[in-house]
């Protein structure tokens, strides 16, 4: 490590920090804002002691307030998702001190010796030493999208790139498995010479993201509009040119949510986070919000509504023993079906490493579970080099060895019965070798059925002696079938339950398996999948002879299942369900379901079993392989899109009582109830950390109730704007006009009478208009926390942010109407007691108008469902 450095390929330089920094006080909105407070100092140079010297300044801190704000938020996004990032780092095998240890791929240094299987991504330059029926895809590096053949025989190839024998950091194996002994990492890779980078993120433009840029450009473009309307009022009723623009341009401050956008992205990282400590890791934020639409769930079977611990339940040896691992008559057995049982312990792809001194055996569950049972009968599974192999594919959905054995060479063959049954042409008996005739596969094929009605997983094992000098393209030919193995893998037990759920969100779960439909149809019935007695069970035989049409009908049936499945067709299975107008959601572990995998709308991957290619394709990785961490990720992505439009309510609610004084400025003969610089003191005051703590509640109650939200859904929409327009917000100005005109009536004041801008009464005026707005924003957003259900349901407690943001908003409220510097800076006065005896009865009734909206809304809803 100290001469060669971390096996990584270096980033591409960013832009520097102090760059990234300066954009967020230089884009849009921001510059409108440096020209607004360039015209106010303009203002104050050319008419002094109008005050406009004080809002050139507000404007100024508004720039700044919120260029800090928005450069945090965004810096905390790339720390955040920096450390998600770093929860599933590549891993590699790696053959040390004569053992084989696991490590980060960055720790890899020329001379190590690695081994990979299908699926793997290669961590580094190495040169093959051992290969079997080695495939590598080298697309990153070459463009070329068909797999090349590669084996550990010298290249003659000029360029290193063509070479036969050699495996390229960046690209992956598609088949087979090796030994390879690497000779470049990091920067002196191919890959790091033509500066690939395997760490870039697909840059995906979040629809979420865009109806937000699209809200706020709406709401930009009609901000400028009703400023330029209001500044041509102020002319036809003679305020001073410079005094009319900086209230237009007040107008469009208060107008556009500024730090909604960034807002938006934080909330979707601390979604992330919070999936995060649920093992669900977030590859690219986007999908969080899709996942809230998902209304198909494709699952595999094993190890994801199972729990991937195997055991061998049941065995059938040779032509009609049948027996469990445990048999008192086990000597016996060992000695007549010793071949079975040599099988079972040799034809596996497991890796030895070394734990307290003593060999260990690691890897898939399915082979560990037949080595144990095979040393159950044979204490001593004899020692054998592997002379060849032939590599388990989905489409083979088979293994097959070749042994060094005392009788010569040796094929051991295991696998799916329907792909090793056709290659046997004898059976193991009782007397040795007998025979394979139609009476002792009638016998076998019933066998398989009732071991998969139990729900066990079925494998057939085959073996054959083969002559000193073998053709490799007939090794899988002429076997002797000696026996089946039933295993039992038990279902998780918290599936049934997410299955439920499932089921009361609206969510259809399919299972997708390579298992045996008889094997399935019982697991499915175990976890609840499956509520009747005969679903549609579809082979990717019959799924091979089904239409695009047949396929979207057989869809239609309530309960299907898909067995005997590889990967491609599960890939075509998604395409059909997407056509149907789901949106569909796909979990997968192999490097076969990478296509299935970038082709659904949320992609699945497995982060225990699943292979580096898959991981790559995925959008999302489950930590922890568990159904039940994908309902809870549906969960967040529903959350999401409702706190989403809880914040924008309450943001969007305030506008009403900041325009309604100039629209009764310029009808009426009153004074303007609200200045320009209390506006921007109240959006810097509402909009930051009570509208984040509302983007981060916890999930309504009842969100796994409801269907799935349609795509078409949109975050704006008549619903939410007549409810923080019209509603809350009509109510909010109604009540801060009235505690402005109480003010006034008060202190003398009649209709028609002109105040000057520093009179005591005015600045009392409008001093309890602002603090009247405030502390009614403080009421709505424990009305925003849900916009169906009563307060007394949701409760004021649980969210310490929006506490935060109301001790913020009191604080800044008595620092403004009190303190000597808050009444000079923001043009304030003390008001009295009564004014506040006066707030809180219509704050009250504020709430009770929500509560009477919301009780009459639930009403409606439980008539109609």
């Amino acid at each position: 490590m100290r001469e060669y450095g971390p096996n990584r390929v270096e980033e591409v330089v960013r832009e520097p920090t102090i760059v990234r920094f300066l954009k967020e006080f230089t884009h849009f909105f921001a510059l409108i804002l440096w020209l607004a407070a360039a015209l106010a100092f303009l203002a104050e140079w050319s008419d002094p002691n109008q005050g406009m010297a004080k809002v050139g300044y507000a404007i100024l801190i508004v720039i700044v307030v919120s260029g800090l704000f928005s450069f945090w938020q965004e810096f905390r996004v790339e720390r955040t998702l920096a450390a998600l990032r770093k929860l599933l780092p590549q891993q590699v095998d790696v053959m040390r001190d004569g053992s084989v240890t696991r490590l980060p791929a960055e720790q890899l240094v020329p001379g190590d010796i690695i081994l990979l299987e299908a699926g793997s991504s290669i961590p580094a330059d190495c040169r093959l030493i051992e290969a079997f029926g080695v495939q590598v895809n080298n697309a990153t590096i070459t463009g070329e999208s068909l797999s090349k053949l590669r084996n550990a025989e010298a290249s003659k190839a000029e360029r290193i790139i063509n070479a036969e024998n050699i495996l390229l950091a960046g690209t992956s194996m598609v088949a087979g498995e090796a030994r390879a002994v690497v000779f470049a990492t990091g920067m002196h890779t191919e890959f790091g010479r033509i500066a690939h980078l395997t760490q870039t993120a697909r840059q995906v433009t979040s629809p979420l993201r865009e109806q937000v840029a699209h809200l706020s450009r709406l709401i930009g473009v009609i901000a400028v509009v009703i400023g330029a309307v209001f500044f041509a009022i102020s002319r036809v009723i003679g305020l001073p040119f410079w005094e009319g623009f900086i209230f237009a341009i007040g107008i469009i401050v208060a107008m556009v949510p500024e730090g909604l956008l960034p807002t938006l992205t934080l909330a979707l990282v601390l979604a992330t986070q919070r999936m995060a400590k649920r093992n669900v890791l977030i590859r690219y934020l986007p999908s969080v919000e899709t996942l809230g639409s998902t209304t198909v769930i494709c699952t595999d079977k094993t190890g994801t509504l199972t729990q991937n611990r195997m055991a061998v339940k049941r065995l059938s040896l040779g032509a009609n023993l049948d027996c469990v691992p445990n048999t008192p008559e086990r000597d016996d057995i060992s000695r007549r079906y010793r071949a079975f049982f040599l099988t079972a312990g040799l034809c596996h792809d497991l890796r030895e490493s070394r734990q307290n001194g003593k060999p260990v055996l690691f890897g898939d569950p399915m082979e560990l579970a037949l080595v144990e049972t095979a040393t159950r009968f044979l204490p001593e599974v004899p020692a054998s080099e592997k002379l060849d192999e032939i590599p388990f594919d989905v489409a083979r959905m088979r293994l097959s060895t070749v042994h060094a054995t005392p009788d010569g060479p040796t094929l051991y063959c295991k696998g799916a019965p329907e792909t090793v049954l056709p290659l046997c042409g004898r059976i193991l008996c009782d007397s040795g070798v007998c025979s394979f005739d139609a009476g002792s596969l009638s016998r076998i094929r019933q066998m398989q059925e009732t071991m998969a009605e139990e729900g066990l997983r079925v494998i057939a094992l085959a073996y054959r002696p083969l002559a000193s000098e073998w053709d490799r393209e007939h090794l899988e030919e002429d076997l002797i079938f000696a026996g089946l193995a039933g295993l039992e893998d038990p279902p998780r037990p918290e599936v049934r339950t997410a299955l439920q759920t499932c089921r009361d969100a609206g969510i259809r779960v399919i299972m997708i398996t390579g298992d045996h439909p008889y094997t399935a149809r019982a697991i499915g019935r175990e976890i609840g999948l499956f509520r009747t007695d005969d679903p549609l069970v579809i082979t990717g035989e019959k799924l091979a002879s089904l239409s695009d049409t047949q396929l979207r009908l057989a869809l239609d049936t309530p309960e299907v299942l898909f067995a005997r499945v590889g990967a491609d067709q599960k890939g075509r299975i998604v395409e059909a369900l997407k056509q149907k107008g789901h949106v569909v959601a796909v979990t997968g572990d192999g490097v076969n379901d990478a296509p299935a995998l970038k082709s659904a709308h949320i992609g699945i991957a497995m982060g225990v079993s699943g292979t580096d290619v898959a991981k790559e394709a995925a959008d999302m990785v489950l930590l922890d392989d568990n159904f039940a961490s994908i309902v809870d990720a549906v969960e967040g992505g529903r959350t999401i899109f409702d706190n989403i439009r809880k914040f924008l309510t309450y943001i969007l609610a305030h506008n009403v009582p900041e325009l309604v004084p100039y629209l009764v400025f310029s009808l009426f003969s009153v004074p303007l109830g609200l200045t320009p610089i209390q506006i921007l003191s109240i959006d810097m005051g509402t909009d930051s950390l009570t509208a984040l703590g509302l983007g981060v509640e916890k999930p309504d109650p009842g969100i796994m109730k409801r269907p799935p939200r349609s795509q078409r859904q949109r975050l704006f929409d008549w619903s939410l704007a007549l409810r923080a327009y019209f509603f809350l917000g009509a109510i909010e100005a109604a009540i801060a006009m009235t505690a402005f005109f109480f003010v006034l009536h008060g202190g003398g004041w009649h209709y028609g009478q002109a105040l000057s801008n520093q009179d005591p009464l005015y600045l009392q005026a409008t001093t309890a208009c602002f603090s009247a707005i405030v502390v009614l924003q403080i009421v709505n957003v424990f009305l925003c926390r849900s916009p169906t259900r009563s307060i007394v349901a949701t409760g004021i407690l649980g969210n310490p942010l929006i506490w935060g943001g109301v001790m913020l908003e009191i604080a800044l409220v008595l620092l403004i109407d009190y303190t000597a510097l808050g009444n000079f800076i923001f043009g304030t006065a003390p008001i009295m007691a009564n004014v506040w005896l006066l707030l809180i009865p219509f704050a009250v009734g504020m709430l009770g108008l929500e509560e009477l909206r919301k009780f009459i809304l639930r009403g409606w809803r439980a008539t109609k469902a």
